[in-house]
């Protein structure tokens, strides 16, 4: 299994059935923006009303960062943009989310904070809202057992759950926006059977990250592989199908 660290955790049971460098403090890159859909989750108002920003579609553009493809001066709703940043790993999406939510991305981010010290969350540091490496690599970071016990706690979230689950979502026109469709970076949903979620997570300092869970036989496997190298985006989706399988064959 190729991995820097990792973790796979029977979420049926609570048993953890095993771990490489559980508790080593690594980047995450853009499995961070599961943090920011919970934060925003937990704050309601899914309905809200974002305008897409010149600064929002440059953010994603200046930094080569997955994005959504959003058009400045398109109005979507706080719903919408959720699935622009969990599939295509949107950050112009998760820029105006935070921006929105916080208000402002400083007061989201001590939000973010605030949510994985009551998860418990101990060696985990959100620096900004999608992994990034700003201000510096190393500024987000986390650990395999802190990025399960969050993957753990969002998935319990029915509207997360779906949104993650998805392998796509199309978004007509309106006259309030242009139409979007969005494929999910999450390959494990098209390569796995029982696979159910929930994000990728890809920068030169963490490497090709998967967190991830599935389902057979009414038992949930959730787990993690972190820096499963940085040239091939394929091996995190193979690490993570071993893993299952290993777990699978031994529940």
């Amino acid at each position: 299994m190729v991995a820097e660290a990792g973790e796979l955790f029977d979420a049926t049971t609570g048993k953890r059935l095993w771990g490489r460098g559980v508790n080593a403090e690594l980047p995450i890159a853009s499995i961070t923006k599961v943090m920011t859909a919970m934060v925003v989750l937990s704050s309601g108002d899914l309905n809200r009303k974002i305008r897409v920003t010149r600064a929002a579609v440059n953010y994603a553009l200046d930094n080569s960062a997955g994005s959504a493809g959003l058009r400045a001066g398109d109005v979507l709703t706080a719903w919408q943009l959720l699935h622009g940043m969990l599939l295509p790993s949107g950050a112009d999406a998760a820029y105006l989310l935070a921006g929105s939510y916080g208000p402002g991305w400083h007061k989201f981010v001590r939000k973010m904070n605030a949510m994985a010290a009551r998860l418990g969350m101990t060696h985990t540091h959100f620096a900004n809202f999608d992994g990034l490496p700003w201000p510096t690599d190393t500024s987000t970071y986390s650990t395999p057992r802190d990025v399960v016990v969050m993957g753990e706690a969002a998935m319990k979230n029915a509207v997360f759950r779906k949104i993650v689950g998805e392998r796509s979502y199309r978004l007509a026109a309106t006259r309030k926006h242009h139409g979007y469709r969005w494929a999910n970076t999450d390959l494990l949903l098209r390569r796995y059977r029982g696979a159910i979620g929930i994000k990728t997570g890809f920068t030169l300092a963490a490497g090709y990250c998967l967190l991830f869970e599935a389902r057979r036989h009414g038992t949930d496997l959730i787990g993690v592989v972190l820096d499963s190298t940085n040239t091939d985006t394929t091996m995190r989706f193979t690490a993570a199908a071993d893993l299952l399988n290993w777990g699978f064959a031994r529940v």
